[in-house]
């Protein structure tokens, strides 16, 4: 209202007064699970890809990478109404929930040693895809013309 406004309490104090982390803590977080969050995703969909010839080929390989993030989307409204709870902590600590699920449960308030937590976890699980994907690219991308099967996907990983 114009009274409220004249008093010198502005919008951003209103919102301070209902949500206890700073704007800026949240474009921070914003900024690095973004990034990190694509970086998981660019590395697992391009070991993905490095396995199939086809588009078609493609569907068993994406699908169990896609539904995580699926899943964190649907649960964003129950994580909402309790930003607090077991549900959304795991949810928050799992890497390929986590850029979703923290951001959702920041304005909330989220412990300092939560958010240290999931970032150091999405960090060691980006360098885990990156090494992962790696060594799948190496020998997947010389399997032209072949069907592969997770087994042998997994064989591919366990390779010096």
């Amino acid at each position: 209202s114009s009274a409220d406004f004249a008093s010198g309490l502005s919008i951003f104090q209103k919102i301070n007064d209902y949500f206890p982390v700073s704007f800026t803590e949240i474009i921070l977080c914003f900024f690095f699970f973004f990034v990190v969050g694509y970086l998981i995703y660019a590395t697992l969909y391009a070991a993905t890809g490095s396995v199939v010839d086809s588009e078609s080929d493609s569907q068993q390989y994406t699908m169990p990478v896609t539904i995580p993030l699926i899943l964190s989307i649907i649960l964003v409204p129950s994580i909402s109404t309790n930003p607090n709870g077991q549900l959304a902590f795991w949810f928050s600590m799992i890497p390929l929930t986590s850029p979703i699920i923290m951001m959702v449960r920041l304005p909330a308030g989220v412990p300092l040693w939560q958010l240290l937590t999931s970032m150091g976890v999405a960090v060691l699980f980006l360098l885990f895809c990156i090494w992962a994907a790696a060594k799948i690219y190496r020998v997947g991308i010389l399997m032209y013309g072949k069907k592969n099967s997770w087994r042998e996907i997994f064989r591919w990983l366990k390779k010096a």
